[in-house]
């Protein structure tokens, strides 16, 4: 237990209360020996970004109910069917527009390091109209796009978290 809490960054305490709570699933028992493995540490961490996010236990707790039950992640929070999404296919000179001169070299390698951007011969294609409308409204607002990027990021490292628990 000392060793799975120093591993996630949090007290021996604050483990025990998420066991309590049932944020995270029991040990694998040998006789009085607990087991814990990556698969706590990744809920671990998992909790500890979306506290610092601003969610509440209570919040938490419910998505790892769901997780844990098998149930859609969606439903809970309220997201209905899920959707196609339309790549869309631009210039360069097109993409520079929708991002207002934050169309740097730093921004799309971020961009494609994400997956969001890829090419195609002299084409780029971005993988969502959605996405590409929100993040240019997003810097069209005064967000940087550098910021945007950023949080997609750490977006997809809670995504990639979550994904493990299943």
């Amino acid at each position: 237990m000392e060793e799975l809490a120093e591993r996630a960054g949090i007290t021996v305490r604050t483990l025990r209360f998420y066991r309590e709570r049932g944020l995270i699933q029991p040990p694998r028992r040998e006789g009085r020996i607990a087991w814990y493995d990556d698969h706590h540490l990744a809920r671990l961490r998992t909790i500890t970004g979306l506290l610092e996010r601003g969610h509440t236990l209570n919040g938490i707790a419910d998505l790892a109910a769901t997780f844990d039950s098998g149930r859609d992640v969606a439903e809970v929070l309220g997201l209905g069917e899920p959707t196609e999404e339309t790549p869309v296919r631009l210039t360069p000179e097109q993409l520079a527009d929708y991002f207002a001169g934050e169309a740097t070299a730093d921004n799309l390698a971020a961009a494609m390091e994400l997956g969001y951007l890829g090419t195609d011969g002299d084409t780029l294609v971005h993988i969502s109209r959605r996405l590409l409308d929100a993040s240019s409204e997003l810097v069209r607002t005064g967000v940087p796009l550098a910021s945007v990027l950023s949080a997609g990021r750490l977006v997809r490292e809670h995504a990639d978290a979550l994904a493990e628990l299943c």
